[in-house]
């Protein structure tokens, strides 16, 4: 099985919202997420909660983590999310960058668009990797 590391600074939004989407859609027997911050947040962001419920997500109960070498050396792909190089560099992981805004001080409607355009890039990179079910 292949696991994917979703990154971003501070794992309050869009490294959560890419991590959920892709274990919602993605055949469970093929490829995993998990999602980690080189700072990370107290808390998702409140506002990404409300925009990942709004299609049918619970991120309420999620706390961001750190990215340790250790979590780092579960995956074989890392998707960094925007962060240029504020985003970690992994040796020996696959990586993508992943241009996003970060979701956080943004109104609801910006967090919809960047949630909808995760769910997008997620559905893509599972289509492409042949994950799906």
């Amino acid at each position: 099985m292949t696991t994917v590391l979703f990154a971003c600074i501070h794992n309050a939004g869009r490294s959560q919202m890419a991590a959920a989407f892709f274990n919602a859609r993605a055949d469970p027997a093929k490829a995993r997420a998990i999602s980690a911050g080189t700072e990370p947040g107290d808390s998702v962001h409140p506002k990404v909660v409300d925009a990942m419920r709004e299609v049918g997500m619970d991120l309420s109960a999620t706390h961001p983590r750190r990215l340790t070498p250790e979590l780092a050396s579960q995956a074989s792909l890392l998707a960094t999310m925007g962060c240029g190089e504020a985003c970690p560099f992994v040796p020996r992981l696959q990586r993508e960058d992943w241009d996003l805004p970060d979701p956080k001080g943004q109104a609801p409607d910006r967090v919809r668009a960047i949630r909808d355009e995760i769910r997008g890039r997620v559905d893509r990179l599972i289509a492409t990797r042949g994950w799906r079910e």
